[in-house]
């Protein structure tokens, strides 16, 4: 047991005795879990010192050698060990210590963080009722299907995790914050019944009252003010009274972003979702916008700061009761594609055909009008019919877009005023964004998922998702940038994000990128 497993398990042994032995018991598969998702980055990322050799082996600068099972780069499971120079390595940090590749100090802390913390989430999970969106959402124990830190929570304790983190399906009370409200930014209507007077009340996360405000010299005008459940981002939860999903600031690192909320998303996210909302209806109605209805940052030191920030985002309802001649039927549920289970679509392929339709169809309009979105697991909801299959998408989570100027102008609309960061003419940022997370990381999560590792079938679903892809694009008007965009999603090569890279000391802030395999380009040749 390494030294951060052991602190969780100490802590764990006086807060919560029950937990222990489950948490034990479930390390050996939270670090083949996380060597799975490592595995990945060492085979496809362009790590210093690195030269991967196939689909199960790479060599290092020094000629060791390290191998391991084969692994496409949309291969989800785990993965119990790997081999250097003929020695087993079952733990993900120390391999990568025993690499000994440069600048790779932190990434071994965010490994070590991230086995604990999936341990953990394993053994508190339980199965959940999966009746509403919250119980989907927190039906999600593992996180990011390909990310090394995908339950990375530095900060926050094991008593923090267990109360806060939605795997864990508790009940969060949220403090309000009482702030001058003329010196506040604040973007669309802000609700009365936050406001006292000439105050803002802002939601405050509780582990954000408990950590940064105390150093900012604040303190909650209420406390638990507002009790609600975690979505998947653990910062954005839904009050149990109803309304507008809180999205709050969290300010340490999770995965492998800070999750504060800056000034800028604030000023962005009302004009932002009205341009989204408004592209969605010109491409059919069939992606609705989660609109953002208004969002606040307050003072520190006079200037707007991330830590104190909220955005009140516009609930994800469940359908209503649809008229049929069979009325006893309704709609199913709406869920984020990544608490997608195989038991929910029978049919794999016709599951997928109907998805794909969708998603393609609707992304692939929005991008021929000039928006690029960010449409991974998370932030990509799915609406099924009585029959379980997909009939209307729900896209959230609007910071991470890039917007063509020069494409909404080709089609008669104006830019509207957000952040330079969200602009971009450059076809291959737009395709990046929208590739890389809908081809790269949704498809390809599904595949693996109904295919289970069959090729063939592997094939087969990735010709479903070709077929949707070239659907879409014969729908759209032939004009220069969808011949760009058709002729980028089918090439040999994809740019997806790079999660090793980017946490490398010394890693340029933002994105980093590699191109991976695209099994769109040739899927019955997989």
């Amino acid at each position: 047991m390494r030294r951060l497993e052991g602190e969780f398990a100490a802590e764990l042994a006086l807060v919560r005795p029950d937990l222990s032995a489950r948490y034990a018991a479930a390390l050996p598969g939270a670090r083949a879990a996380v060597l799975g998702r490592l595995w990945r980055g060492l085979l496809y990322e362009p790590l210093p010192g690195l030269t991967a050799a196939g689909p199960a082996r790479v060599l290092l600068a020094d000629g060791r050698v390290l191998t391991g099972p084969e692994r496409r780069p949309y291969d989800l499971g785990e993965v119990p060990a790997l081999r250097l120079d003929g020695r087993p390595h079952h733990h993900p940090a120390e391999l990568l210590a025993a690499l000994g590749l440069p600048c790779t100090g932190r990434l071994i802390e965010d490994l070590d963080h991230s086995v604990a913390s999936m341990a953990l989430s394993r053994a508190g999970a339980t199965p959940p009722p999966a009746a509403t969106l919250e119980d989907h959402e927190q039906s999600v124990v593992d996180g990011h299907p390909y990310h090394p830190g995908c339950r990375n929570r530095p900060g926050v304790s094991v008593a923090e995790q267990l109360a806060y983190m939605p795997e864990h399906r508790p009940i969060v009370a949220l403090d309000l914050l009482a702030l001058p409200l003329r010196e506040c930014l604040v973007s669309g209507p802000w609700p009365a019944s936050l406001v006292d007077g000439d105050r803002l009340l802002l939601p405050v996360h509780p582990w954000q009252a408990r950590h940064v405000l105390p150093a900012l010299g604040l303190r909650p005008h209420a406390v638990g003010a507002i009790r609600a459940r975690p979505l998947m981002s653990v910062r954005t939860l839904a009050p149990l009274d109803g309304g507008p999903h809180l999205k709050t600031a969290f300010t340490t690192r999770m995965t492998s972003g800070v999750r504060d909320i800056s000034p800028g998303s604030v000023r962005d996210c009302v004009p932002l979702s009205s341009l989204l909302t408004t592209l969605s209806a010109r491409c059919g109605g069939d992606l609705r916008i989660a609109r953002y209805l208004a969002g606040a940052a307050g003072p520190v030191d006079g200037e707007h700061s991330a830590d104190l920030s909220c955005m009140l985002r516009e609930p994800t309802r469940e359908p209503t009761r649809e008229p049929t001649r069979e009325p006893t039927r309704e709609r199913g549920p709406v869920l984020p594609v990544a608490a997608i289970t195989r038991s929910m679509a029978p049919d794999p392929a016709a599951w997928l055909a109907a998805f794909a339709r969708l998603a393609l169809r609707c992304a692939l309009g929005l991008l021929s009008l000039g928006v690029a979105l960010e449409a991974h697991g998370q932030n990509l909801l799915v609406a099924l019919d009585w029959d379980g299959l997909p009939y209307r998408l729900i896209y959230r989570d609007l910071a991470d877009v890039r917007i063509s100027p020069a494409r909404l102008a080709r089609h008669g609309i104006e830019p509207p005023p957000v952040s330079a960061r969200l602009l971009s003419d450059d076809p291959a940022v737009l395709h990046a964004k929208l590739f890389g997370s809908l081809a790269g990381t949704t498809f390809g999560s599904l595949v693996a998922l109904f295919g289970q590792g069959d090729r063939a079938a592997e094939g087969r679903l990735w010709a479903v998702v070709a077929a949707a892809a070239r659907e879409a694009f014969e729908a759209l008007p032939d004009t220069r940038d969808v011949r760009a965009d058709r002729e980028a999603l089918f090439r040999e090569r994809i740019a997806v994000k790079a999660h090793l890279v980017a946490r490398l000391e010394g890693a340029p802030a933002g994105d980093s990128w590699t191109a991976l395999p695209n099994f769109l380009s040739d899927p019955e040749g997989t």
